[in-house]
């Protein structure tokens, strides 16, 4: 399929410098890139909302846990002991 974009100077700009930087062979590379970020950001955000619902559903099921200062230590000391386990990281806590 073929579509004709218009780009503000600025957008054709940042464009051809990614081409000129050498990373892209052409605009229609940054275009797709572009969007493919975009959709795995949309990806990332669908399943941010869906892990969302999901903590509110368990708190109304009354499965929350009281949230305090020894909670968050034991929290951080699990966070490090796995951390330095050389196991793979929770996807789930990975920016």
């Amino acid at each position: 399929m073929t579509m004709h974009v218009n780009f503000s100077p600025e957008m054709e700009g940042f464009i051809k410098n990614k081409v000129s930087s050498g990373f892209y062979g052409n605009a229609t590379e940054v275009i797709r890139d572009a969007i493919r970020r975009m959709q795995a950001e949309e990806s990332r955000i669908s399943a941010w909302h869906a892990a969302i619902k999901e903590g509110d559903m368990q708190l109304d099921r009354g499965e929350g846990v009281i949230y305090t200062k020894d909670t968050f230590n034991e929290i951080t000391e699990n966070a490090i002991s796995a951390m330095n386990s050389g196991q793979p990281m929770n996807p789930d806590v990975l920016p």
